[in-house]
């Protein structure tokens, strides 16, 4: 397993924040799902959005000042808008491939998730829809690594990314995948939707990601969904 770098706050196409020990309610999709004009549009927005942030953070002496602050809430506000708009297009499946809905994909892509659960995330659940996959993993951090940076104070290096974590996800599945549907080219979209599971707000995205299937129609309840998984220690929680 390569060794996950880790950054508390970046901004690859937007900001993001990942603390040491947060649990990540992340969706991932097909390459193509979304409409390119959407995409588009969304994406002018937000870089807009970005572009007043930049400045603000320039004039501003303080870092966390109200302004800059007021930028960051409405990135995350179209953020929002965003992802419930992805949503519905994905749900109703409007653009784009749905491999997933395939057996032996969707296998190949529970493989991936389950690899990683114990070593790079503790993996707490998933459901693998047609064109789109919604998980909830908590990064896992070593005590040695977590004494490192006690120690430090600001030495982050250690931790693993989010971003390592999902190339790697997406990486291997898209190599296995493509090989069985006899194809190339590029098959996960490359940002995924991520955030940190708020305070008193666990059980509930669980149950979001889980009841997917049920909400598109395709199952009654989610157990008998045969691409859907939550952690054993959770399931009574959850009902």
């Amino acid at each position: 397993m390569p060794h996950f770098d880790y950054k508390e706050f970046s901004r690859r196409r937007r900001p993001h924040f990942q603390p040491v020990d947060a649990t990540l309610f992340v969706t991932f999709r097909l390459a193509d799902s979304i409409p390119k004009s959407t995409v588009r549009y969304y994406k002018g927005r937000l870089e807009w959005l970005r572009d007043q942030l930049r400045r603000a953070e320039r004039m501003a002496a303080d870092d966390h000042s109200i302004e800059t602050s007021n930028w960051v809430a409405r990135i995350e506000k179209l953020n929002r808008e965003w992802f419930l708009k992805c949503e519905d297009i994905l749900h109703r499946e409007l653009a784009g491939p749905t491999w997933l809905r395939d057996d032996r994909i969707a296998g190949k892509l529970a493989e991936s998730l389950h690899r990683l659960d114990g070593d790079a995330y503790r993996l707490d659940s998933f459901s693998i829809m047609s064109n789109h996959v919604h998980t909830v993993f908590k990064p896992l951090v070593s005590e040695e690594v977590l004494a490192q940076i006690l120690r430090s104070g600001s030495d982050h290096s250690a931790i693993p990314a989010l971003a390592k974590i999902m190339q790697s996800i997406k990486g291997r599945s898209a190599r296995e995948c493509n090989l069985i549907l006899g194809r190339s080219g590029q098959f996960w979209e490359q940002e995924s939707f991520d955030h940190v599971i708020r305070s008193g707000k666990f059980d509930q995205t669980v149950r979001y990601v889980l009841n997917n299937p049920v909400k598109a129609g395709i199952v009654t309840t989610w157990e008998d969904y045969p691409w859907s998984y939550c952690r054993k220690k959770l399931i009574e929680i959850i009902r």
